[in-house]
């Protein structure tokens, strides 16, 4: 008799970055807001009718889809929600990547992409960035399947031009191509509108980063209707009520919230750029980020000691052991007062190898 272990589905899933629960801990290694959510956020919550969890959620999100819609001034029916860009992305796999023939996405990029591709038994191929981590567009003008492109980068924080994500579009017009913008508000080039210019453009966005609600999961795709109405038919024959009454409620405030999402939007930058000019000063070098992290290298202590170094003080930095990228580290940017915290423990790293 055959063992059940036999047809289990075996994958090496996605591991995400470590979530420790420390009280004195500085926590910049899995990208979050360092700010909290809008004060519109927390007074929805507050006023949330908890009863109203007795039934439930509309299926169509409509009240965040509505809001999101407005916020980007595009129709409703353009709006696709899920829970966390993951979702919304895993789903987009399923539904447009079924040729035969390889998607393509860098070898050095969000590492989930190709474990959803052998999940779903996907072919793929992973061109790589060049030794400034940018795309070589030229490796994208090949036949394939679907293309897959996170702007800005993660994990290396470039941000491609409009103009070269264009490039790619025009020589990928018989397949689907995502742009994975998780990040776009800390560049502020979202490629949004190229929806209106092409029926093949898949923009996907998240409330995990630049409003704050990690915790929440809520992640949203924007596109013509048809993509959207093909994501719908795919989620709907698993999963009927996927995003629960609460987190519709917070994003919607969210969304609403422009004047507050500008301002933490705005103070991360600026502490950003601040926290380049330290790195540099203390001899580390990055590709330019556009994004709230940082993928820095030192030029002579290697990636692996700062990590544990900084680990034993309680502050969380990401390190990637993967090819290519193992002597650098991923620095999520906090508040001001955590950074210049940060840099001065780092600092003292630095001067004692």
């Amino acid at each position: 008799m055959k063992s059940w272990k036999d047809n289990l589905r075996t994958i090496e899933p996605y591991i995400p970055g470590e979530q420790p629960d420390l009280p004195d801990m500085v926590k910049l290694n899995t990208n979050e807001n360092p700010y909290p959510p809008s004060p519109r956020v927390i007074q929805a919550i507050k006023e949330f009718d908890a009863g109203s969890l007795r039934l439930y959620p509309d299926p169509s999100s409509k009240v965040l889809a509505d809001a999101i819609a407005k916020t980007y001034n595009i129709n409703n029916n353009q709006v696709f929600t899920g829970v966390g860009s993951d979702d919304v992305l895993a789903i987009a796999f399923m539904t447009f990547f079924n040729s035969n023939k390889p998607i393509l996405f860098p070898d050095i990029t969000y590492s989930f992409y190709d474990v959803w591709a052998r999940l779903f038994g996907i072919p793929y191929i992973r061109p790589a960035l060049d030794g400034s981590f940018h795309i070589n567009a030229k490796d994208y003008y090949r036949e394939n399947g679907g293309v897959v492109i996170s702007n800005p980068n993660a994990p290396t924080g470039v941000c491609q031009s409009i103009d070269f994500l264009r490039d790619i579009i025009e020589h990928n017009r018989d397949v689907v191509v995502i742009i994975d913008e998780a990040y776009i508000d800390f560049s502020g080039k979202s490629a949004l509108f190229l929806t209106k210019e092409y029926d093949n453009v898949l923009i996907i966005q998240t409330c995990s980063k630049s409003r704050s609600l990690a915790g929440m999961r809520i992640g949203y795709a924007m596109g013509n209707l048809e993509l959207i109405k093909a994501m719908d038919d795919v989620r709907f024959s698993f999963n009927s009520y996927p995003m629960t009454r609460l987190s519709v409620a917070a994003g919607a405030a969210a969304m609403q919230d422009t004047a507050y999402f500008t301002e933490t939007t705005d103070k991360i930058i600026k502490t950003r750029e601040w926290t380049k000019k330290e790195l540099k000063r203390l001899g580390f070098t990055f590709a330019d980020s556009e994004t709230n992290f940082i993928f820095a290298t030192h030029q002579s202590v290697n990636a692996t000691i700062i990590f544990n170094k900084l680990k034993e003080k309680h502050i969380f930095v990401r390190h990637f052991n993967a090819p290519r990228i193992d002597n650098y580290l991923r620095i999520s940017i906090g508040t001001q007062e955590e950074m210049k915290y940060f840099i001065s423990e780092l600092e003292k790293i630095i001067t004692d190898q």
